[in-house]
């Protein structure tokens, strides 16, 4: 019977929500799903049992993610699913929470230059900038790429976007359309509050990045920011960001043709 550690929970959804998800996801398969903690970070613990036992761990790995939870799993090369944490912390370092714990917590660091390589093709844009301009705030999802030995002392461990990260962010800009990315609510609330404001005709589709994190397609000619106020009352404990590939061509010298 073992427990795995899953998703991060934060604001108002409770672990109880988070079971029915997992509950919902798993349906058809003979096996019982009961959360049982979370870590100081806010990481649900969940213990999983019965006869699809090991096809459920498959599934919820495909689906959601396991969180590696001890240090030994940061391999060099290795690619982690974190979440986005201390963003207005440096003005040098990008801190994602990779979910280690044990023995002690441990985040990667994707250093500034390297966003920069990756995201503005060398250019010097600041730290903040960049969080700016590619919704890089706390709880976003981010797959990251180990790229450096564990740093003991500091709890850190270098790392760089992924592959799959890099493809994502490039399939946005190139769609040349503007996405409203939601932080804190799941994706029933997000749709809600796109159909209780009657900006369903703005929308393309809500394309869900994690649990808790959503991000609203616009339509050609609607502008993310100008969303915020009305989708922004309907989803209080919810941060919303602009990811406008406009900007971001204007700012960067990256060909996204």
């Amino acid at each position: 019977m073992p427990t795995v550690v899953l998703e991060k929970m934060y604001g108002s959804f409770s672990p109880e929500a988070f079971e029915s998800v997992l509950l919902s996801l798993c349906k058809g398969l003979k096996v019982r799903l009961r959360v049982v903690g979370k870590t100081s970070r806010g990481w649900i613990q969940t213990e999983v049992s019965g006869e699809d036992e090991t096809a459920a761990l498959h599934f919820i790995d495909r689906e959601i993610g396991l969180a590696p939870v001890s240090v030994d799993k940061l391999k060099k090369f290795s690619v982690i699913r974190g979440r986005v944490v201390f963003s207005g912390k440096s003005k040098n370092e990008l801190f994602v929470d990779v979910g280690v714990f044990s023995p002690e917590t441990y985040d990667a660091v994707v250093p500034l230059q390297t966003l920069q390589v990756q995201l503005a093709d060398g250019i010097k844009l600041p730290l903040q900038r960049l969080i700016e301009l590619f919704c890089l705030y706390d709880n976003l999802p981010l797959k990251v790429k180990v790229a450096g030995s564990v740093n003991t002392q500091k709890k850190l461990v270098e790392a760089e976007l992924s592959e799959a990260q890099l493809s994502q962010i490039t399939h946005w800009i190139r769609s040349r359309l503007d996405r409203l990315l939601v932080l804190g609510a799941p994706f029933s609330d997000v749709e809600h509050a796109v159909r209780a404001s009657r900006h369903f005709r703005d929308v393309v589709k809500i394309e869900p990045l994690g649990l808790l994190e959503q991000a609203i397609l616009c339509k050609l000619g609607t502008d993310a920011k100008g969303l915020i106020p009305k989708l922004g009352r309907l989803l209080p404990d919810a941060m919303l960001a602009p990811f406008c590939p406009r900007k971001i061509r204007e700012l960067t010298d990256r060909p996204f043709l």
